[in-house]
């Protein structure tokens, strides 16, 4: 049980405010851009140079020179803006941009990030995420409670070479809404249909305060 990717992208779009510009991150967070509805007024940035990012194109009506920073076409809504890398990075260091979500290998109890260092691969760098997490007002994180190999990637102290510390407010995965505390630890706010939160203690590493009453989520 538990919520598929698609699950994970409507949840976190009900976290985006009308009035916020958000920065999609490549992976689960693109698929947000699918679940915003059209009464919000929200401005979508692609950090390689679009600011008023639309949905995925349906079939057919793909363009090959459109796409986002994880090379996937997309579509531009009217009014769009098209510019430089080196300007839509001063975007994001002058903190225009009101929410990034993005995905991560691992999220400490304390909000500490690391989403760039793939184990066992060859990566070419970091792109922008440690831009993003340095500057953004609000992060949101959409992952995988666990790894593949079945451990859990929320964590006391992360293990893998950190993007950014102490940044995280929120994190959606497949089993559960988190919320980073003050203090330290995950406060679970929200649990996916169908999971239990003993199967959300089982899976989380990192310490978790679990209040009386933990409502299913609403999708």
């Amino acid at each position: 049980m538990g919520l598929d990717k698609y699950g994970i992208a409507k949840r976190i779009a009900q976290e985006v405010k009308s009035g916020y510009y958000v920065n999609l991150g490549i992976g689960i967070p693109t698929l947000v851009a699918n679940y915003i509805p059209p009464e919000k007024q929200v401005i979508l940035q692609s950090e390689n140079g679009l600011l008023g990012m639309g949905p995925f194109p349906e079939k057919g009506e793909e363009d090959p020179d459109m796409i986002n920073a994880g090379k996937q076409t997309i579509t531009a809504l009217k009014g769009a803006a098209l510019f430089d890398s080196a300007e839509s990075f001063a975007m994001i260091r002058s903190g225009k941009i009101n929410l990034t979500i993005l995905g991560a290998m691992e999220v400490s109890d304390t909000g500490d990030i690391a989403n760039w260092k793939i184990p066992g691969k060859m990566v070419k760098g970091m792109g922008g995420a440690m831009d993003l997490v340095a500057s953004a007002n609000n992060i949101i994180v959409a992952m995988q409670h666990k790894s593949k190999e079945g451990e859990s990637k929320l964590l006391h102290a992360c293990t893998l070479p950190l993007t950014g510390i102490k940044c995280v407010k929120k994190i959606v995965t497949d089993l559960a809404v988190l919320e980073v505390m003050q203090e330290g630890g995950f406060k679970l706010v929200e649990r996916a249909p169908g999971v239990s939160v003993e199967e959300i203690k089982l899976a989380t590493e990192g310490r978790l305060w679990v209040p009386e009453q933990v409502p299913e989520m609403v999708l």
